[in-house]
């Protein structure tokens, strides 16, 4: 599995390092406890070591792997640590709805609807990737419609591990069929349908059913205990 190239378009060489050494840890083809070293990885993308260091320096705030002195140590990502990720979308997507869907949002409804057309349109092609990618647009598109200064902060912080999370469990789901491929789909559709009723109670419950449905798939994706 390799990051996808159409996703790093306007980034540095460095960022796309990382991206590319995120996804080989989140999922699995570089162990826990493995040593990287700078040289070695400099070599393999064919640059200097110079963004090797920015790649690294950015995984190590994100907690994926630990600085040494005799290079890096993969700490990785447990099951536990992608569950926590997703309380925090939890608790950011739950107060965004929440506070979007105060009052009728006919435009953003059929922007919303777009993306599912499109993830639609990702599922007859059999792509995964566009898939997430789309799957990823939807919520993101909340959340900036809220408008919220610190919320988008915490985001932005923690959206490259979710989209990397993303592309591991939307493979899981396509593996699972065209059933499990609609179903997915029609959770974003519901999720619209009770957004549209501006009912707060009813939002929340549903960001709640839908979270719940979410970690079933993390325990497929990421089944170490």
């Amino acid at each position: 599995m390799k990051y996808p190239s159409t996703w790093l378009q306007g980034a540095s060489l460095g960022e796309a390092i990382a991206s590319e050494l995120r996804l080989q840890i989140i999922s699995g083809t570089i162990k826990r406890g493995e040593i990287l070293s700078e040289n070695r990885i400099a070599g393999e993308f064919g640059t200097s070591r110079s963004p090797v260091r920015e790649a690294m320096k950015t995984l190590s705030s994100e907690g994926l792997i630990q600085l040494e002195r005799m290079g890096a140590v993969v700490m990785g990502l447990s099951l536990k640590d992608v569950e926590e990720l997703y309380d925090v979308r939890y608790l950011i997507e739950s107060f965004v709805q929440g506070h979007v869907f105060v009052h009728p949002q006919p435009e953003l409804v059929q922007q919303l609807k777009q993306i599912v057309d499109r993830m639609e349109l990702a599922a007859k092609h059999q792509d995964p990737v566009e898939f997430s990618y789309q799957d990823l647009a939807f919520h993101e598109r909340i959340i900036t419609e809220a408008r919220h200064k610190r919320i988008l902060h915490l985001w932005k912080s923690i959206r490259p591990i979710v989209i990397t999370v993303m592309l591991i469990t939307t493979r899981q789901v396509f593996s699972g069929g065209e059933f499990k491929v609609r179903y997915v789909m029609d959770k974003h559709l519901q999720l619209i349908a009770e957004m549209e009723s501006l009912d707060s109670a009813r939002i929340q419950t549903a960001v709640q059913r839908y979270f719940d449905d979410s970690r079933q798939t993390l325990h497929l994706s990421f089944p170490e205990g």
